[in-house]
């Protein structure tokens, strides 16, 4: 072992690994599971120079283990890890996968410019900025802030809300926090949404009543979790029967869905594996009507007519006819409300079909697939009326 070069942080919002060891420039590590969970994905740290030391020029090598063990291994191969040096561009940098080393690795290399360097599973979206968004938005015009509740850590729901038409829209993200493009896709959605010169946004307004919850999970964002919240609860298994106890999130959400009644609904995840942005559905719901599926099939097609950023190839399986997972939120949604309703992936990877060599998928690209879906929500509500 040799003096350590460098030094590593992760008690920050939404930090989260844990250092084994360093020696030299290399360090190994490790991620923590969510509190109360075995869920374990989502790393965030910064990397310092150790006192008397310099690490602008200096290759880092970051060995996190024990990965085998991780919430989804299948994630980890052809995936390069982000980095930053001013958190303002997140760039990919190389990562090597050995599922044989040290109960399944990923190392990742990487020569800073500069004496700092953050690293993450994905672009982070921090709490400040999310009370940033929130701020600005509901400070123009038409907008209203309206608070859902509590989470179990204390922090407040936010919905944002638009418009005075007929048509009832939820728009909800981060079920599972470390899914932070979901919250980068709501920064574009919520640019056109709120934004007055906006054509598409103008014409939405006048056509929908829309509900936008840009954070369902504060608590598992704030707590660098991957898929929980406070308790170590997946939100997203809880639509059924939500409780105070272990989702106060979701039974909050799904009362104001209640009380509005819900006619579309998009509900804006991250997927570890599949190297694409696609859509998951409701097929497997009781009560399945023909008009619902058309409705969830001709959105997919206008999405992908508009976007390279999207495709209808790669995707989940489809469920058996009357089998859906009713606690899942579009099947729960798509069934109690008769409501077009379907699940945004965006990668941890890239968008094969479109690769981007330096940054892969980004949060520049998230942005720019919200305000893409917000145009195609406007162009099949047109085509519906006309219908």
């Amino acid at each position: 072992m040799t003096t350590p070069q460098i030094q590593i942080h992760a008690a920050f919002d939404s930090g989260n690994i844990e250092v084994l060891g360093i020696d030299g420039a290399t360090a190994r590590l490790a991620i923590r599971r969510d509190h109360q969970s075995d869920f374990a994905q989502w790393f965030h740290f910064r990397v310092s120079p150790a006192a008397g030391e310099s690490i602008a020029g200096r290759e880092l090598t970051l060995r996190i283990t024990g990965l085998n063990g991780s919430a989804y291994p299948m994630g980890w191969p052809g995936y390069n890890a982000c980095v930053s040096e001013d958190r303002e561009l997140w760039a990919r940098t190389g990562s090597s996968w050995d599922e044989s080393l040290d109960g399944g690795s990923l190392t990742i290399t990487y020569v800073p410019e500069s004496e700092q360097a953050w690293f993450a599973y994905f672009a982070p979206y921090s709490m400040e900025r999310h009370h940033d968004l929130v701020a600005t938005t509901a400070l123009t015009e038409g907008a209203t802030l309206r608070c859902l509740g509590t989470t179990l850590d204390g922090q407040p729901l936010d919905c944002l809300e638009f418009g005075e038409g007929q048509v009832q829209v939820w728009l909800y993200a981060r079920q599972h926090p470390g899914e932070s493009m979901a919250e980068w896709w709501m920064e574009g959605a919520l640019d056109v949404l709120s934004d007055g010169a906006s054509s598409v946004g103008r014409e939405l307004r006048k056509r929908c009543r829309l509900h936008v919850v840009p954070n369902m999970n504060p608590d598992g964002s704030r707590r660098g979790h991957l898929r929980t919240n406070a308790v170590g609860t997946n939100l997203n298994r809880e639509w059924a029967e939500p409780t105070p106890e272990a989702s106060p999130e979701v039974l909050a959400v799904r009362n104001a869905m209640d009380a509005s009644g819900v006619d579309f609904a998009m509900d804006v995840h991250g997927d570890e594996a599949i190297p694409a942005v696609f859509l998951a559905g409701f097929e497997g719901i009781p009560s399945l009507k023909d008009e619902q599926k058309a409705g969830y099939n001709r959105f997919g097609e206008l999405l992908d007519r508009r976007t390279p950023d999207f495709q209808r190839k790669l995707g989940y399986p489809v469920a058996s006819p009357g089998k859906a997972n009713l606690a899942l939120s579009t099947n729960q949604v798509a069934e109690r409300f008769g409501a077009v309703a379907m699940t945004l992936e965006m990668p941890f990877k890239d968008h094969d079909p479109a690769p981007d060599a330096l940054q892969a998928w980004s949060p520049e690209r998230s942005t720019q697939l919200g305000r893409d879906c917000m145009a195609t929500l406007l162009e099949w509500l047109v085509e519906r009326e006309g219908a």
